[in-house]
């Protein structure tokens, strides 16, 4: 069984989700440091003047795993977001179709930045149709840390092999997949081109977006044109 793990991101991007596709098993890894200022409170979607980001306000001290990140309560990012997209997306061919469902993420009220990630992750595989496992990695009797603790969430979930990020070289140990016995993969992703609001297939496409502008463009097709994107090293 082919095994991907990656951190719960807010609104991700295609790669994210074109990973998940190609494994049996998806761990959101939920347990480990927050990161200012990367994906996982923020992502961009298109608009007229090319792309903004939405952003997910959040309180957080130094070392705190995303799990234990809360949200900034004092700023009224749900009504901020909701507007955006709607503002950005309401003449999408597929608005109308998958709106209800995604806007009702901004009715509830959140607390954990991990617990949003989860719900919005979950959200997206399905209305894109991935039916991958998804398993969050604080469920697992894992506590190793780096690179051990990809190996040792592989074991736990009796994986052979091991789905890797691109530039994974940079910070993980090969060697202890090979003495683990897991076979190693590594993302190649070619990012596709497909039909955006604001313009047409190849003329200013704005790509490396969330998935939520594939899914409110192509519809039924965005799984096709995720997957087809996807290269193997």
């Amino acid at each position: 069984m082919l095994c991907a793990i990656h951190q719960p991101q807010y609104l991700p991007w295609l790669g994210y989700f074109e990973k998940m596709a190609r494994a049996d098993v998806f761990v959101l890894l939920d347990n480990v440091q927050f990161k200012k200022n990367e994906w996982q409170n923020r992502n961009r979607i298109r608009t007229s003047q090319g792309w903004q980001w939405l952003t997910v306000p959040v309180r957080h001290g130094l070392g705190q795993r995303i799990s234990e990140v809360r949200l900034n309560a004092a700023v009224d990012w749900r009504a901020q977001h909701r507007k955006a997209v709607e503002l950005n997306y309401r003449k999408a061919p597929f608005f109308g179709q998958y709106w209800p469902r995604l806007s009702a993420l901004y009715d509830l009220e959140w607390d954990s930045l991990g617990e949003l990630n989860i719900a919005v992750v979950r959200l997206l595989a399905e209305l894109l149709g991935v039916s991958t496992r998804l398993v969050t990695s604080s469920e697992l009797p894992v506590t190793s840390g780096k690179t051990q603790r990809l190996v040792d969430i592989c074991r736990a979930l009796d994986c052979d092999a091991y789905l890797a990020g691109a530039g994974c070289e940079k910070y993980m140990d090969f060697g202890l997949f090979s003495s683990s016995g897991i076979q190693l993969e590594v993302q190649a992703y070619r990012h596709p081109v497909y039909p955006q609001q604001w313009g047409r297939a190849g003329e200013g496409f704005v790509p490396y977006l969330s998935v939520l502008d594939l899914l409110l463009n192509c519809g039924p097709e965005s799984l096709t044109v995720l997957r087809g994107a996807g290269a193997r090293e």
